[in-house]
């Protein structure tokens, strides 16, 4: 048996090699990272503190903000520190850590864009049993499965990385490290692992995907039947935002997973990644935000209240 050298660290690509480049994407990287952490940091803020906003809608939406602000944290960082330092390396051991925090915030954010899906479902074709459906009890069942079935398929693909060695070629194709980046880079067959991730990964995804989509076909179907095109509208309204978030992360997640890995379209494989893992999380609380009028009314009842502390104080 040939001698192997097993690697513990794995080498990352780099987004560019001009160091103008990289000085402009590291600021426009970390703003767009800062403008994330704190949109979303402040819907989470007003669906906790705002008596009004304590509704099944908003408690799922203050959930994606907390995700949305995991998920980002979990690669920005990273890839900033290798943008300033130019050393676009990692343990071993970290790259694992990375991936299983990528799986399960990406997986907690399918799970609760079905959850969201079901909700906007109740709401519009169940109007009379609203209350009841979709209790707080009901509330706290769905979120506790949108957080505990991802973290289960993440670390049953994490423990099935044991059988795997790494002995080289180290470099891993992206900016961060996911599950298909570290088979790459296996010098064990790694073909029990891909049928483990192909039979979770498919039921599940196959389950989630049907239960985010179907809803919004019987959403159309009792639309459809309103008289008035006021409440058609009305109604729909209540689902944009919601239908425009699913449709940005599906087709992020085909574009990444699913489009063959040729070298023609490596580039842009790249660029959707970072739309998805930079962007989608920054566009998720501004499309809410722009969309709902009882978080701008509570964003602006905030902001009177903290422009009026000052004045109040110096009266008493």
């Amino acid at each position: 048996m040939k001698n192997q050298t097993f690697i513990t660290i794995v080498l990352l690509m780099s987004i560019s090699d001009d160091q103008e480049t990289i000085h402009v994407l590291f600021i426009f990287f970390l703003l767009i990272y800062l403008m994330t952490v704190f949109s979303n940091f402040l819907i989470l803020l007003l669906v906790v503190t705002c008596a009004h906003l304590h509704t099944p809608m908003y408690f799922f939406l203050g959930n994606l903000a907390f995700l949305d602000m995991s998920y980002s944290s979990v690669t920005a960082p990273s890839m900033l520190s290798h943008l300033i330092t130019q050393h676009w390396s990692m343990s071993l051991s970290d790259c694992i850590v990375q991936m299983f925090f990528v799986i399960y915030f990406a997986g907690s954010e399918a799970f609760l864009l079905a959850s969201m899906s079901y909700d906007r479902y109740v709401a519009i074709c169940c109007p009379l049993h609203y209350s009841q459906l979709m209790s707080s009890g009901a509330c706290a069942e769905l979120a506790s499965l949108v957080w505990s079935i991802p973290f289960l398929i993440s670390i049953t693909y994490t423990i099935c990385l044991k059988r795997l060695t790494f002995c080289g070629p180290n470099l891993i194709q992206n900016f961060f490290c996911d599950l298909p980046h570290l088979f790459q880079i296996s010098c064990t067959d790694p073909t029990i692992n891909v049928l483990i991730l192909i039979i979770v990964g498919g039921v599940f995804g196959i389950i989630v995907f049907v239960a985010t989509f179907y809803p919004y076909v019987r959403i159309l179907r009792t639309v459809l039947r309103i008289a008035t095109n006021y409440g058609k509208s009305k109604a729909f309204s209540t689902c944009t935002s919601h239908l425009t978030v699913v449709i940005i992360y599906y087709a992020s997640i085909t574009f990444i997973y699913f489009v063959p890995d040729t070298s023609h379209l490596l580039t842009l494989n790249r660029v959707v990644t970072v739309i998805y893992t930079l962007i989608t999380p920054l566009l998720n609380p501004l499309i809410y935000s722009l969309r709902s009028k009882d978080l701008k009314a509570a964003l602006q009842r905030a902001l009177h209240i903290h422009r009026l502390h000052p004045d109040t104080a110096t009266r008493r």
